[in-house]
């Protein structure tokens, strides 16, 4: 009799005994056999219900989906059933939508039904309703308007945030000549680099791109990138019981948000001892002086929970999206050194060896177009967290009942033929008219689009102008002797660029 395993481990010895696991195995069954009984009863009671491919029992439609790239299957479905279809993974249901008049439907026009996030069964246990990204109900409004004030009152879109990323890229470039024109692996420095600019709001300091702590700050926040878009965890959010009694990558995942958060913990205790009110240095102070006010809203939501939670959302989405979107521009550069070449005549032309500032962007069209391509084709947010109806309600002439969980698919907008002519090609001339203007699209959402949108839209940008153009303006990009540049993206919940070499040669 063969013996069957997961993660190595033979499944007999992850059970006591063999009552154990058939206790457990036959509750499976009853689960599932009234989550399909209830389903059913629903789909009667509904009526003009999306349509959607028919679910197998117990699975779903887990079986058809690229689970590495599910927007990839969302877009082939889309086609079949419309731009408002159903799929099952296991115990969960979503509706799923596809192209511009749908997403903008939903997320604008219906925002305050749509409003509220669906948090996957992993991340549920580990955040329990605290921070601003998972968030729903008065927490999310609080957490939300206290992110963005405090975010403005420490320099977001203002010049003092300006120059600290003009400081942050003299480091970068001064780290990037340290190679010596000899191949190096960018994704440490880069995000480094990026790292420092959130860290400097929340922390009010910077570090060292070889420091210890920020090198497994930003392992912890890479690694549980990669594990979440694996396929145990999928297996793990449609089938949640799973985590309870199974070893695997959900457990790593909870094991380095614990670290991370031992970490933020103990750095606003250490913030708190030496706390003045009448001088916040950062974030952390902000909120701990907001702790102090003794009002109810201060007791009920400006708690040590929520300021955890609160500080790894942003950390985490100040690092991972601008420096993937970033290094998705640099592996084009390398990719296209013809479009290369113009960014540099672009930028040798406007901005000469000064520093880049901001003032100097609606002067380069070139350069605004390839930066909105390479965010459009990197496709870095390829969907939105799902979110739930509040209300029972209609989209696009379907019935979309009260709890049901919505996904938008922002892929299937910057990949869509209809908005852009060459929706899989890296062609800057979607964001450029005749004449070589720059032309905004409202076809272009990397953010998302609504009242919950990235609130951190305008810092992002401000990052990917001046990284890149600093970048440019003072290398030339190679790819190692004999490299083959893949533009597949690597698996994980975002779509990153693969690890990739660089060969930084200094223009000066």
């Amino acid at each position: 009799m063969p013996m069957y395993t997961v993660y190595n481990v033979p499944l007999c010895c992850l059970f006591t005994n063999s009552m154990e696991l058939a206790t457990i195995l036959l509750s499976i069954i009853v689960i599932i056999f009234f989550i399909n009984v209830f389903s059913n009863q629903k789909e009667e009671k509904c009526k003009n219900l999306p349509p959607g491919p028919k679910p197998l029992p117990i699975l779903g439609n887990f079986l058809i989906l690229d689970i590495a790239k599910p927007h990839k299957t969302f877009l082939q479905l889309s086609k079949q059933y419309g731009s408002v279809f159903r799929i099952k993974t296991g115990i969960n249901e979503f509706v799923v939508l596809c192209g511009l008049d749908t997403i903008k439907e939903a997320l604008v026009d219906n925002a305050e039904i749509f409003n509220d996030k669906s948090s996957t069964a992993l991340y549920s246990k580990l955040i329990k309703n605290h921070g601003v990204v998972f968030s729903n109900g008065d927490n999310w409004k609080v957490m939300r308007r206290f992110s963005l004030s405090t975010l403005r009152d420490f320099g977001m879109g203002k010049k003092t945030i300006e120059n600290r990323i003009n400081e942050e890229a003299e480091c970068l470039i001064q780290k990037l000549k340290s190679y010596k024109g000899h191949p190096f692996d960018n994704l440490t420095s880069i995000n480094a680099a990026v790292t420092n600019i959130i860290v400097s709001i929340l922390l009010g300091k910077r570090f060292d791109y070889e420091d210890p702590i920020i090198l497994r700050l930003m392992e912890l926040v890479n690694e549980n990138i990669r594990l979440l878009g694996s396929t145990w965890i999928a297996l793990c959010n449609s089938f949640p019981f799973l985590m309870r009694w199974l070893p695997g990558a959900h457990r790593t995942v909870a094991g380095n948000r614990r670290e991370f958060q031992d970490f933020i913990r103990a750095t606003f205790t250490k913030y708190k001892k030496n706390l003045d009110v009448n001088d916040q240095r950062n974030l952390i102070d902000a909120f701990l002086a907001k702790q102090q006010e003794g009002n109810e809203e201060s007791s009920q939501y400006y708690h040590n929970d929520n300021l955890t939670v609160l500080v790894g959302d942003l950390f985490g989405a100040g690092i991972e999206t601008t420096s993937a979107t970033l290094r998705w521009g640099l592996l084009l550069m390398i990719k296209y050194p013809e479009i290369q070449k113009k960014v540099q005549n672009e930028i040798d032309r406007v901005i000469g060896t000064a520093p880049p500032q901001m003032e100097h962007k609606k002067k380069m069209p070139y350069v605004n177009a390839v930066i909105q391509e390479f965010q459009r084709f990197g496709d870095v947010l390829s969907k939105v967290t799902p979110r739930v109806a509040s209300r029972d309600t209609t989209l696009k002439g379907y019935f979309i009942p009260k709890g049901t969980r919505i996904i938008p698919v922002l892929h299937s907008i910057h990949k869509d033929k209809e908005y852009f002519e060459k929706p899989h090609e890296f062609y800057p001339e979607h964001f450029l008219d005749s004449q070589g203007n720059f032309k905004m699209s409202e076809t272009f959402i990397p953010f998302s689009t609504g009242k919950r949108s990235c609130p951190g839209e305008n810092l992002v940008k401000m990052e990917l102008f001046l990284f890149f153009t600093s970048i440019l303006q003072n290398f030339t990009l190679k790819a190692p002797p004999g490299a083959k540049l893949d533009l597949t993206p690597a698996l994980g919940t975002t779509n990153s660029p693969r690890p990739f070499e660089i060969c930084a040669i200094s223009r000066n």
